[in-house]
């Protein structure tokens, strides 16, 4: 199916998983919109032609004006592909409840309601694609996880909900779970363990999932950004596109892993890794 013409919106499009689809999406004809916290950072893609919005995805104000911004411009989206987020991780006991709040306002409520201001224009004209890019880590969990891995759990089952609401207005809903990808996600949660917790009770913890973090990240041994740009590319040429995609190194072997494995050999598995 031809996206010539079609507008798509793309967001945390700076870097990594975002600014791969949104290089894809332009190389497919999409007309795009692309947004992140820092507009400098996308001056690659204007340069291409797409339109970039500075958006903080738990800012009210800036959602709004986005929205508003492409119904004035275009009238909405025929693709949204909700990618901003981020992941925090450390022990419950030691990250603070505004930090977690945080946590979900971003990778879950700014998200929800981006959405629900981008919906009505795609029900009022009968179709759409909402992709929401959930992770593995929406199937499994980690050790020092528990945050990232609540907002990944939430996102999976609220999108499923999403997908049954608006079937009748003929708009997908589709879960992409991208595996273990090269990009700073890696670097970054290392660091967060490593400076959080790095004394105290959950010392020894903290500096072997650190570790643990830094072996799988940013080697080389993770799949590229692309990948997962052209699942994306391959649900919205779809006519019907499939519910969820895994894509990317270890995705589809741990998902299937934690299918069939018990609680208990799943946490020997993980605790496995971080001696």
């Amino acid at each position: 199916m031809s996206n010539m013409g079609k507008v798509a919106l793309v967001t945390g499009a700076s870097s990594g998983i975002g600014l791969a689809v949104a290089e894809r999406l332009l190389d497919d004809g999409f007309r795009l919109y692309v947004a992140a916290r820092s507009v400098d950072k996308m001056a690659g893609l204007v340069a291409r032609g797409a339109v970039a919005i500075a958006m903080d995805i738990t800012k009210e104000a800036d959602v709004s004006a986005a929205v508003e911004r492409i119904a004035a411009d275009v009238g909405g989206v025929d693709l949204l592909v909700n990618n901003a987020g981020f992941g925090l991780y450390g022990p419950v006991e030691e990250i603070s409840i505004d930090e977690a709040r945080y946590q979900f306002e971003v990778n879950v409520f700014g998200l929800a309601r981006l959405t629900q201001l981008l919906i009505p224009a795609m029900r009022a004209r009968g179709s759409g694609t909402i992709v929401n890019v959930t992770s593995m880590g929406g199937k499994i969990y980690s050790h020092l996880g528990a945050w990232y891995h609540g907002t990944k759990h939430a996102l999976e089952g609220w999108s499923d909900c999403l997908r049954l609401e608006l079937a009748p207005f003929g708009i997908d809903v589709v879960i992409v779970e991208p595996g273990v990808i090269e990009t700073g996600f890696g670097t970054v949660a290392a660091r967060q363990i490593a400076e959080r917790s790095g004394n105290g009770p959950y010392a020894g913890q903290a500096a072997a999932v650190a570790a643990a973090i830094d072996g799988t990240y940013g080697h080389g041994t993770g799949s590229d950004p692309k990948v997962i740009a052209h699942i994306v590319s391959r649900a919205a040429r779809a006519r019907r596109p499939r519910t969820r995609y895994v894509a990317g190194k270890y995705g589809k072997m741990l998902i299937g892993m934690r299918r069939w494995m018990s609680d208990r050999m799943f946490d020997r598995l993980i605790m496995s890794q971080t001696k």
